[in-house]
């Protein structure tokens, strides 16, 4: 019940995810699954979660926990290469299933968790890590610059057709969008509100964030756009032979009304201090 995405480009990185956790008919439940780790002008991390709750807010915990104790010997502020702080996370996560597993609280259930870690320490490049449930990590690349967890398959279209590493930081932002946006169309596990942020190459820490919400007014906009632009994309593709052509310059037929949006999730009630 999770669909979280993370590009990188040239111009930095931006992170999406939904934060549905559960969706019975009568039991809906929000839950943070973006969370920061910023200590600006030193380094930055977002860490995004899929998988059991139990085991994402435990290891969460752990990673906030070891950064703020200036004695311990290993931790997101110890690390002097991105990929040292992906396997670091990778134990963290392994180690927190673990413990979840032996509490006995789960037995027959799954612990397992995936994560999305990406960020910059000072004197790299920013990169982006996939964290398994096994510990290991995979980097993003030119050749596949984002990465998602969760329920990924209905916003991969986007991904695929725009996203290079030339592309603008922000244009990725607004496809990072239109990927949850159309999870959520299609899936009812994946739901609003939405969590962005954006860290710019250089700046070392996090550029923009924000949440939104099904009324908040750009995500309104650029739901309606895309499901606008799309269906007229598709009234003026080529004519079957069978079918009259279309007059040239003629306006785009007029659309019937979008049906209705899912109505928004609840707010985190934890949402000030970014805590699950």
């Amino acid at each position: 019940m999770t669909y979280c995405v993370g590009i990188e480009v040239d111009g930095g990185l931006a992170f999406a995810a939904d934060t549905r956790t559960n969706a019975s008919l009568d039991d809906v439940r929000v839950h943070r699954k973006l969370h920061v780790f910023e200590y600006p002008g030193e380094r930055v991390f977002v860490v995004m979660s899929s998988g059991n709750l139990a085991t994402t807010q435990l290891a969460v915990s752990r990673l906030r926990r070891d950064a703020e104790d200036p004695s311990a010997a290993r931790s997101l502020r110890t690390f002097r290469h991105l990929f040292e702080v992906a396997e670091y996370v990778g134990e963290v996560l392994v180690a927190s299933q673990v413990q979840a597993q032996d509490s006995g609280q789960h037995s027959g259930v799954s612990t397992q968790a995936t994560l999305i870690l990406g960020g910059q320490v000072a004197g790299e490049r920013p990169g982006l890590y996939l964290v398994y449930p096994l510990g290991n990590c995979i980097a993003a690349s030119p050749e596949t610059p984002y990465l998602q967890i969760g329920e990924s398959k209905y916003g991969k279209p986007i991904l695929d057709r725009i996203i290079r590493p030339e592309t603008e930081l922000e244009d990725a932002a607004r496809c990072a969008l239109v990927s949850l946006d159309s999870t959520i169309r299609s899936n009812l596990s994946v739901g609003l509100p939405i969590d962005l942020a954006l860290i710019r190459a250089g700046d070392l820490r996090i550029s923009q964030q924000m949440r939104l919400e099904g009324d908040t007014p750009l995500y309104a906009e650029i739901h309606e756009n895309w499901s606008r632009k799309l269906e007229n994309a598709v009234r003026t593709l080529p004519r079957f032979p069978w079918e009259a052509e279309l007059p040239v310059g003629d306006d785009p037929v007029a659309l019937p009304p979008l049906p209705p949006r899912r109505s928004p999730s609840r707010p985190d009630p934890g949402d000030q201090s970014a805590q699950q």
